[in-house]
């Protein structure tokens, strides 16, 4: 019989949906990464450093921005010059449908989480949707939510491109800590949680 053939990795590129959102996080378009990366770090020194309020600031660029067209439409009118070039201001019920689908995935998603912890008493869940809630909490409590943002947009324009660099060591590294993990939550999971009584399947169906 022939050797195995190891699985083949799919590339960082195709993991990210291989689009333009992929070029812009991978840098191959690096004209939109650093449109993203000099946009996110100006909002966050203008609110962050400079104490600039988001309110003001959203109001003075969209009264700029009205002010600008009602005067460039003002002008072709008197000057026979075309006006501004506007697209149809309007959201397609086929992008509302799309949002809603997604949004009623995550809810549906979540609350299936809280049935599984509150009526299923599945202990492991109800430790892990903890720790995440902790994690997040103490996270807060470091930065404000600006700050975690601006921090997210840093991280998605760095991690994968190293990662894409550095594909086959950080899998190698991330393998052997999922190993030591795993072991470690077995040794806890049979000196700890398997000791914890737990209801039975009849119990449930009673219920």
């Amino acid at each position: 019989m022939g050797e195995s053939i190891p699985p083949r990795r799919i590339s960082v590129h195709q993991a990210l949906g291989g689009g333009a959102a992929a070029d812009v996080l991978l840098w191959k378009k690096w004209c939109g990464s650093v449109t993203i990366l000099l946009t996110a770090t100006t909002m966050w020194m203008l609110f962050e450093r400079a104490g600039y309020n988001i309110l003001s600031f959203v109001a003075n660029v969209l009264f700029l921005l009205v002010a600008i067209l009602f005067f460039w439409a003002k002008s072709a009118s008197l000057l026979n010059r075309p006006l501004p070039p506007l697209p149809d201001l309007e959201i397609s019920e086929e992008t509302i449908v799309k949002a809603a689908d997604v949004l009623q995935l995550y809810a549906n998603h979540a609350l299936s989480i809280a049935r599984e912890i509150a009526i299923g008493r599945n202990l492991k869940m109800f430790l892990q949707v903890a720790f995440g809630l902790w994690v997040a909490s103490y996270i807060g409590s470091l930065c404000n939510f600006l700050t975690f943002v601006y921090i997210g947009v840093l991280l998605s324009l760095s991690v994968p491109v190293l990662y894409d660099k550095y594909q086959h060591r950080i899998d190698e590294k991330l393998s052997v800590t999922h190993r030591i993990i795993q072991t470690q939550y077995r040794k806890i999971d049979e000196s700890l949680l398997k000791k914890i009584p737990l209801p039975s399947s009849k119990e449930k169906k009673i219920q």
